[in-house]
């Protein structure tokens, strides 16, 4: 387990929530899904689990229908 920083959450397009965060120590960025949409019928997405980046763009293009807000 890395020590990570919160850097947002963003809502999909399916409901479900992904928080960002970036490992402390090597600077990677990672992706988790935080919660699951109750209308999700993605298997790919997990509570606690890990999703790929290039999924998520595809799964929410920039500037459509998300909510994106920054921690502080």
């Amino acid at each position: 387990m890395s020590l990570v920083r919160l850097l947002g959450f963003t809502t999909l397009g399916c409901g479900c929530v992904v928080g960002r965060y970036r490992e402390v120590a090597t600077s990677r960025e990672v992706t988790y899904v935080e919660e699951k949409g109750h209308a999700c019928g993605s298997h790919g997405h997990r509570r606690n689990h890990t999703i790929a980046a290039e999924r998520l763009a595809v799964a929410m293009p920039l500037g459509v229908g998300g909510l994106i807000s920054k921690a502080s």
